[in-house]
C-alpha cells in the first residue's frame, strides 16, 4: 500500500510539472490566440522572448567616461565645501582646477574643516593655498561605481521607454552592451540612453563687465569661433553656456556668463513629469525635489532674489528665470520650446536619474530579423532530427526500456521549454544550441542505468530487483556527471557575457531537468509497469 502511494505521488508530481510547463509555454504557440478570453487574461501570457539575433533590433555598445565621473565628484565636493564654510562662518572658499581641489586661505580652521569632512582627500601641497586630490583608491572606487550606476540608470531608462526584454550587461571594465530586440525607433532609444542628464542649477553672472560684452545671440556654426575669441577673457570660476532659441524656424544660441559652482543638482529629484502651459498650450517639464533638495532650493531662492538662476541640463541652458521671491515646496519648471516627444524624453531621463558619468557610443549595429528566421528554422530542424535519431536508436537498442527513455526525453523537452517560458527567458542562437545539446544529453543517464540493469539481469535477478539494483548502482555515477556539467554551466554564466550566458542557462536548466526525468520520471514508469508480482521478463 505504501509503495502504491509513493508511485502515485511521483506520478502526480510529473503530471503537474508537465501541465504547468505546457501552460507557461502556450503563449509561444499559435494555440494561445485560440484560447478563451478568460484564459488569455488570467493565465501566463508572455512565454519566451526572442533575442536580438532571432528577432532583430539594435545592438549598442557604450563606453563610460570614468575621468568625467571624477570631475563631477570633485565639483560636488567643492560645492559641499563652500556650503560648509558658509554654515560654519569660515572665511574661505574652494574651487576646482582639473581634478584638484584648491582651498584658500590656509588656516588651521580651514584645514581641519576640510579634512574632518572629507577624510579620503589627499593633501598634495600646502603653501599659499591648500591643494587636495581624491585618493587613488577612492578614485578607482568612484570609476567602478560609476559604471555600475550607469548600467542601472540605462536599465531604468529602457524600462520606461517600454522595450520588451532588453539585454543590458557590462563588458570589460568600462563598456556596457545594450541589445534592444524589436525596437522600432533606435534613434530615439540611443538619444535617451546616451543623454547624460546632469541637471544643475547655477547663478547667472549679470554683474560682471564681461556679461555686458556678450552678444544677444550666436549662430550655431560660429559657436566655436566665438568661444575661441572670448574664452581667454573668462575667469576660471566662470563659464560660457548657451541656450538654444528657435524663432520662425531659425536656430540661434543665446550665450550666458555662468558661475561654475552648481548650487543644486538633479540627484535630489523625486519626480519629473510633462505638463501643459495653460497660456501658450506648450509642454514643459515639472520637477519636484526631495526634502533636502527642497530646503536647498528654498535657501538658494531666498539668498539670490532679483538674480537669474540658470536651469542647465548637460551644459545646455534651458531657462534662466529671475528669482522674484523665496520659493518653498521644492518645485520648479523646465521650459524651452519643447515638442511633446522632447518633453516626454526629458522627463524619462530625469525620472530614471542622471548618468554619473558621460557615455560615448562606440558601436551601433541594427540587426535585421531575416537571419533570425533562418536560424530558428535551422534550429527547429536540428532539434527534430536530433530527437528522431535518439528516439529511433533507443527504441531499437533497448526495446520497451528505450520507449521509457524516449518518454523521459519528451518530458525533458517539455519541462525545459516550460521552465524557460516561466522565467520569460530570452531565447538566442546559443540558447538554441544549449537546448539541442540538452536533448543529446537527455538519454545519457538512461543508457548508464540500463547497462547497470542488464548487469543485474545477467546474475539472475528478477526484473523488479534488477531495476532497483540498476538505479542504485547508477545513481552516483549519473549524479556526479550531471553536477559536473551544472558547475561548468554556473561558471560560464558567472564569467560569461551575453550569448555565453544564454548557452549556460539552457545547458544548466536542461541538465537539472535531466536529473529529474532520469531518476524520477523513468523510475516511476518502471515502477508502474513492473509493480505486479507476476512479471517474469524485462524488455531491455
Amino acid at each position: 500500500m505504501k509503495m502504491k502511494k509513493n508511485i502515485l505521488w511521483r506520478a502526480s508530481l510529473i503530471a503537474l510539472t508537465a501541465i504547468l510547463s505546457i501552460v507557461f509555454f502556450l503563449p509561444n504557440t499559435s494555440l494561445f490566440e485560440k484560447m478563451p478570453l478568460w484564459w488569455q487574461q488570467n493565465m501566463p501570457s508572455k512565454g519566451m522572448v526572442m533575442g536580438l539575433d532571432l528577432y532583430g533590433g539594435a545592438h549598442l555598445v557604450f563606453e563610460v567616461q570614468g575621468d568625467k565621473a571624477l570631475e563631477i565628484t570633485t565639483d560636488r565636493i567643492v560645492s559641499s565645501l563652500n556650503r560648509l564654510f558658509e554654515n560654519k562662518k569660515i572665511d574661505a572658499s574652494a574651487r576646482r582646477d582639473g581634478l584638484l581641489i584648491i582651498v584658500t586661505p590656509v588656516t588651521g580652521d580651514v584645514r581641519r574643516a576640510v579634512e574632518d569632512s572629507y577624510r579620503k582627500l589627499n593633501l598634495i601641497k600646502s603653501g599659499d593655498e591648500l591643494i587636495y586630490t581624491i585618493a587613488p583608491i577612492e578614485a578607482d572606487k568612484i570609476k567602478e561605481s560609476s559604471v555600475k550606476q550607469v548600467l542601472e540608470v540605462i536599465r531604468n531608462r529602457i524600462d520606461q521607454l517600454g522595450v520588451a526584454e532588453p539585454a543590458i550587461y557590462r563588458e570589460a571594465e568600462d563598456k556596457i552592451v545594450v541589445q534592444l530586440p524589436g525596437v522600432k525607433d533606435p534613434r530615439r532609444a540611443i538619444e535617451i540612453i546616451g543623454k547624460t542628464a546632469v541637471l544643475e542649477f547655477k547663478l547667472v553672472d549679470d554683474e560682471s563687465p564681461l556679461a555686458a560684452e556678450l552678444p544677444s545671440f550666436v549662430l550655431s556654426e560660429e559657436k566655436e569661433k566665438f568661444l575661441s575669441e572670448f574664452g581667454n577673457k573668462i575667469p576660471t570660476d566662470r563659464e560660457i553656456l548657451f541656450q538654444r532659441v528657435t524663432d520662425r524656424g531659425i536656430v540661434t544660441l543665446r550665450p550666458f556668463l555662468i558661475k561654475k559652482e552648481a548650487l543644486l543638482t538633479g540627484d535630489l529629484l523625486t519626480e519629473a513629469r510633462v505638463s501643459i502651459d495653460d497660456r501658450f498650450m506648450e509642454p514643459y517639464v515639472s520637477i519636484t525635489f526631495d526634502r533636502m533638495g527642497a530646503g536647498i532650493f528654498e535657501d538658494i531662492t531666498a539668498k539670490n532674489i532679483q538674480k537669474r538662476l540658470a536651469i542647465i541640463l548637460d551644459d545646455n541652458v534651458y531657462s534662466a528665470p529671475v528669482i522674484r521671491e523665496r520659493i518653498g515646496g521644492g518645485s520648479a519648471q523646465i521650459t524651452g520650446d519643447f515638442t511633446m516627444y522632447e518633453a516626454s524624453d526629458l522627463a524619462i531621463v530625469l525620472r530614471a536619474g542622471s548618468l554619473p558619468a558621460p557615455v560615448e557610443m562606440i558601436k551601433n549595429v541594427t540587426v535585421g530579423p531575416s537571419l533570425g528566421r533562418d536560424s530558428i528554422e535551422a534550429g527547429r530542424i536540428a532539434a527534430i532530427v536530433a530527437t528522431l535519431l535518439v528516439v529511433i536508436f533507443m527504441t531499437f537498442y533497448y526495446r520497451l526500456a528505450g520507449v521509457v527513455a524516449n518518454f523521459a526525453l519528451v518530458l525533458n523537452i517539455i519541462l525545459l521549454l516550460g521552465f524557460m517560458a516561466s522565467l520569460n527567458a530570452t531565447l538566442t542562437l546559443p540558447g538554441i544550441a544549449g537546448i539541442i545539446l540538452a536533448i543529446g544529453m537527455a538519454v545519457d543517464a538512461n543508457v548508464i542505468m540500463y547497462e547497470r540493469i542488464r548487469e543485474e539481469l545477467r546474475v539472475g535477478k528478477t526484473p523488479k530487483a534488477a531495476i532497483e539494483g540498476g538505479y542504485k548502482k547508477a545513481f552516483w555515477t549519473i549524479f556526479d556527471g550531471n553536477v559536473t556539467v551544472l558547475i561548468t554551466a554556473a561558471v560560464l554564466f558567472h564569467f560569461g557575457t551575453g550569448p555565453i550566458k544564454g548557452f549556460a542557462v539552457t545547458l544548466g536548466v536542461g541538465t537539472a531537468i535531466n536529473l529529474f526525468t532520469a531518476l524520477v520520471g523513468t523510475k516511476t514508469v518502471f515502477d508502474i509497469i513492473y509493480s505486479r508480482k507476476d512479471v517474469k521478463r524485462l524488455s531491455i
